[in-house]
């Protein structure tokens, strides 16, 4: 069995993508495609909400997508996301990322970056 703890590690992001909720299974799988391994998506509010409450107006319902992504991944990802919010006003969002300082456990990592290396097989 080869030594895990010889992998050099990439660094990891985290990419935060606020979309449309009907669109979020969309989104999920576009950053799936750039091999983030963990998704959590979460409902979330416009910053409008308070704006057009007072106003009688409702708001589309939001989703904010958090997924790992390896560095490397991560720009070619936010561009693909920006040419994706440009398709017309049911693309609508907004995405950036933030760097993972530490993560703990080789297989946790290997998990993270889609990097097979980092799983043990059975003997």
């Amino acid at each position: 069995m080869e030594n895990t703890r010889n992998i050099a590690p990439m660094k990891l992001e985290v990419v935060m993508a606020i979309v449309h909720n009907d669109k979020a299974a969309y989104f999920t799988s576009l950053i799936q495609s750039y091999q983030a391994n963990v998704h959590l998506t979460i409902p979330a509010q416009g910053t409008t909400h308070l704006i057009l409450n007072y106003l009688g107006l409702t708001e589309r319902p939001k989703s904010l997508i958090l997924s790992v992504v390896r560095a490397d991944e991560s720009a070619k990802l936010i561009e693909l996301l920006d040419q994706t919010f440009k398709k017309g006003k049911n693309y609508k969002g907004i995405a950036f990322t933030v760097p993972m300082t530490s993560v703990i456990g080789t297989l946790v990592y290997g998990f993270l970056s889609n990097d097979k290396r980092t799983v043990k097989e059975k003997e």
